[in-house]
């Protein structure tokens, strides 16, 4: 039997013990057991179905389990205002870019990052609050001040999901939580992508990052974790190297592959296209 703690863990930004969501009578998440520490540059993976923007949600405080412990930032779900906790952990996804309006400049969706709204009308932001915003557009290659005032609605899918990233840094996180970011980008995009990731995994000074995805491709440099799911269920979580290996891939995805690792970055193709297999 396993004895669960009844305190938070100091340095870690995540725990959970036991956590499944049942829906329907059907486990989306079953018995998941996972700490991300500070520090920590995670890639979760697996197939559709797997589980993992459930899970991601949970992390998020956007969905309740159905059953387990689940403590954020030190603080534990069921006891802790969970609009408080939610301004506290960033969130890059396709539901958040659906509900910007189209029509608001790429700069003011930085902005709103600030209190985690999405118009700026619902606050006061200072000169400070706009040039930081401006800063973070141009870390991510848009200083271009003809760019900060382009419609989101106008940005091409890789400008969308830089501007996303830079609006979830604009509120200092203490996490940042990433549902398969470079879904759709071709491939310029999704390297220009994958090189800003890379820089924000090697700082310091960047909170835990949790960055969900279907292709080893897709992980950056620097990522130091990773998980893998399926069917609900947890296959492997811990060190990168340790994790995203080709009997691991092979067991999550239900296909036998190959993994491979060049200059930080992961591949991973069937056994049947091998050559020589």
């Amino acid at each position: 039997m396993v004895t669960v703690r009844s305190e938070p863990v100091a340095g870690l930004v995540v725990r959970l013990e036991g956590v499944a969501v049942v829906r329907n009578g059907r486990a989306l998440l079953d018995d998941i057991w996972w700490e991300v520490g500070a520090g920590q540059r995670w890639a979760l993976l697996g197939p559709n179905g797997s589980g993992k923007t459930t899970l991601l949600r949970v992390v998020g405080s956007s969905l309740w389990p159905t059953r387990g412990v689940v403590e954020l930032l030190g603080e534990r779900l069921g006891r802790v205002d969970m609009r408080e906790l939610r301004r506290r952990i960033a969130v890059v996804s396709a539901s958040v870019s659906r509900s910007l309006r189209p029509e608001l400049p790429a700069l003011e969706v930085v902005l709103t990052g600030r209190h985690a709204a999405l118009e700026t009308w619902w606050h006061e932001y200072s000169e400070d609050d706009r040039t930081q915003a401006a800063t973070l557009l141009a870390d991510a290659g848009f200083g271009d001040p003809g760019f900060a005032e382009r419609p989101f609605g106008l940005l091409s899918e890789g400008e969308r999901q830089q501007v996303l990233l830079a609006r979830a840094l604009m509120g200092s996180p203490e996490l940042v939580l990433m549902d398969e970011p470079a879904a759709g980008l071709d491939l310029g995009a999704r390297e220009r992508l994958l090189t800003r990731l890379a820089s924000l995994a090697g700082d310091p000074s960047v909170p835990p990052l949790v960055l969900v995805t279907h292709h080893l491709e897709e992980i950056p440099p620097g990522v130091t974790h990773a998980a893998l799911l399926r069917r609900g269920s947890m296959v492997a979580a811990g060190p990168v190297g340790e994790v995203l290996t080709g009997p691991a891939v092979s067991a999550a995805f239900g296909v036998d592959v190959v993994v491979e690792r060049r200059d930080g970055r992961w591949t991973a193709r069937s056994v049947a296209t091998t050559p020589g297999s």
